[in-house]
């Protein structure tokens, strides 16, 4: 696996943030007896050093959350990373290397893991899509299509392979869709009624099926227009249609397949749920180190 883009430095999630999820992880895997096999196989104290190893080529995401796994469970933990989020990395390589209580750490391993395997996968397949476009003008973003409780961490492994968010939730930006139209009338009334609301320092986005919608939407004054579901022949025609007058996103079903005819008509921003809900986990393993 190889990769054009330079290594991402994002900045990390505040700790503060981040407990809760790892929180609820190992609630939810250590029950109500905890981890009975360590219990029973491993005498209570037992020191060990393991070591977190990427067993494919990647992009890394969920450091701190793999951290905080192992702390939470026991805060005499020795975790020392290697890589930081947003480094791409060989297979083989060495993440982290992790000693302490044989107990704990065979504890934390697998809600360290899922975390990491499933964050360094969406960076990976958006660092892959990033490059794969690297050569026009445009923007990849995710969507709001995330697993519940875990969109803050989702989005910035987004961002840790190099792709941009769109909104983190709803009370963060006006994206005015085919449902709010259907009830508020009309594209002209919605992004009338928009605008009454938000004054001059909130953008309006809308979400338009056709030419004619989009003629529509732009009239009435709309800074973005989300292309849903265009072909790249009606996408083209919708980028002459608003050069100067609004930006553009395409969204709608785009895959890593079809990502680059998108970006060859021009858009200024591709939106793809493909990235949270979609993509591989990256493979990633905990070994034992004699």
């Amino acid at each position: 696996m190889t990769f054009k883009a330079q290594p991402i430095s994002e900045p990390k999630l505040d700790r503060v943030l981040l407990k809760p999820l790892v929180e609820t992880a190992l609630v939810e895997d250590l029950g109500r007896r905890g981890d009975v096999t360590s219990q029973a196989t491993i005498p209570a104290d037992k020191q060990a050093q393991l070591q977190i190893r990427a067993r494919q080529a990647g992009v890394i995401c969920g450091m701190d959350l793999a951290h905080l796994s192992f702390t939470m469970i026991d805060q005499d933990i020795e975790f020392v990373a290697q890589v930081a989020d947003g480094e791409t990395v060989a297979a083989g390589t060495i993440l982290a290397t992790v000693r302490g209580n044989a107990r704990h750490l065979l504890t934390a391993e697998r809600t360290a893991l899922n975390f990491m395997t499933h964050l360094s996968g969406i960076a990976t397949a958006t660092r892959q899509v990033v490059d794969s476009v690297a050569d026009y003008s445009v923007q990849i973003t995710c969507t709001r299509k995330t697993i519940p409780g875990l969109r803050i961490v989702q989005k910035y492994a987004v961002r840790c392979g190099g792709g941009r968010n769109h909104r983190l939730g709803l009370d963060d930006a006006i994206l005015i869709k085919d449902n709010h139209i259907a009830i508020a009338g009309d594209i002209t009334t919605a992004i009338a009624q928009a605008k009454d609301f938000a004054g001059h320092l909130i953008p309006i986005e809308i979400e338009v099926d056709t030419l004619e919608q989009l003629a529509q939407a732009l009239d009435a004054g709309a800074d973005l227009v989300l292309l849903d579901n265009m072909t790249p022949a009606t996408l083209k025609k919708a980028v002459t249609m608003c050069q100067g007058r609004a930006k553009t996103e395409a969204s709608g079903g785009v895959t890593p397949d079809s990502v680059q005819a998108v970006a060859k008509t021009g858009v200024d921003f591709i939106a793809m749920g493909y990235l949270t809900h979609s993509t591989t986990a990256l493979d990633i393993g905990l070994d034992f180190s004699a």
